[in-house]
């Protein structure tokens, strides 16, 4: 008789984070994906945040009734108007606080009403979650509605979460590929009016191009506070170029759909794509440039090749 010997193949211990998307299809459905979520983070001892738009708020604090005490709520619209700035300073605010236990995040940055503009960002933003929070003891449910959000909206969904609910089913994506999305998204900008001249600038022109922009921006109407953002974000875009980019660059500012347009564009190469998306650690010297024109703009769009990188940066005008 001839013994047999079975040989298993070692398994990989299962990823600690876990990025599931839920389709949901009006207020029940999305309520059944979200609710239990909650409570059996809050029965476990998990510490959970919802950061959603209004009016999915109130929706969830009204039906987790005193649950809702024990949950830490962000609106959406607000902190996630930009999308770079999610993973900085919702994310990884709430999460890096509590490192010693497995967190519960609900997280939806992509609704209706998004624009065109902003919605690269945003698919982008969803597909570096994968990589920012790889090995991380947490997850994070980002909610999609389903009906009123276009077919290519989910579509993309499905490549940039390893995991989709759908209908109360949960399966593996069967298209999960993040890093095809972001290099996707990575397209180069439509171009910029003729009227928007550009200023271009070495290491002695930065505040020439820095007092050029603040005054162009007034003129097309942007006020108070938020001119003090615009020129922190050109003296940082600026100085980067002249760092890290070649040494010189372009500046153009323009008024675009009631918003403030400035793009700075050089002959870097930016290889990182968590670039102003990972917080500053408190020994940090350098590299708080990008991320402080993320905290600072309503939306931040990048293209990058090996011929250079244009950022263009976006301001309501009118806002506060």
């Amino acid at each position: 008789m001839t013994a047999t010997h079975t040989t298993t193949e070692p398994t990989a211990a299962p990823e600690p984070f876990a990025h599931p998307a839920l389709f949901y299809r009006g207020e029940e459905e999305y309520l059944d994906g979200t609710v239990p979520f909650v409570r059996e983070g809050i029965k476990a001892g998990d510490p959970v945040a919802v950061a959603v738009p209004e009016p999915r708020l109130a929706l969830l604090r009204q039906h987790l009734g005193g649950d809702a005490d024990s949950v830490h709520f962000v609106d959406m619209t607000e902190a996630g108007r930009n999308p770079g700035r999610i993973i900085p300073r919702v994310l990884r605010a709430f999460a890096d606080a509590r490192t010693d236990t497995h967190v519960r995040i609900i997280g939806e940055p992509i609704w209706p009403g998004r624009s065109g503009v902003e919605y690269p960002a945003c698919v982008q933003h969803e597909a570096l979650i994968n990589l920012a929070f790889q090995g991380r003891d947490l997850t994070i449910l980002c909610p999609y509605d389903a009906e009123r959000l276009a077919s290519d909206v989910l579509a993309d969904a499905y490549a940039t979460h390893p995991v989709v609910v759908s209908g109360g089913i949960r399966q593996p994506s069967p298209s999960y590929a993040p890093g095809q999305v972001v290099a996707e998204y990575n397209r180069p900008f439509p171009a910029a009016p003729a009227s928007a001249e550009p200023q271009g600038f070495g290491s002695e022109e930065l505040p020439v191009v820095r007092h050029f922009a603040v005054a162009l921006a007034a003129q097309l109407g942007l006020s108070g506070i938020r001119l003090d953002d615009l020129a922190l974000t050109v003296a940082e875009l600026t100085t980067n170029s002249v760092v890290h980019g070649g040494g010189t660059g372009t500046l153009r500012v323009w008024a675009e759909d009631s918003q403030l347009v400035c793009e700075v564009r050089d002959r870097g190469h930016l290889s990182d794509p968590l670039a102003g998306r990972r917080p500053a650690t408190r020994d940090q010297r350098g590299g708080r440039g990008l991320l402080l024109v993320h905290t600072v703009t309503d939306l931040v769009r990048v293209h990058t090749d090996p011929a250079g990188t244009a950022v263009r940066c976006y301001f309501g005008i009118g806002s506060n």
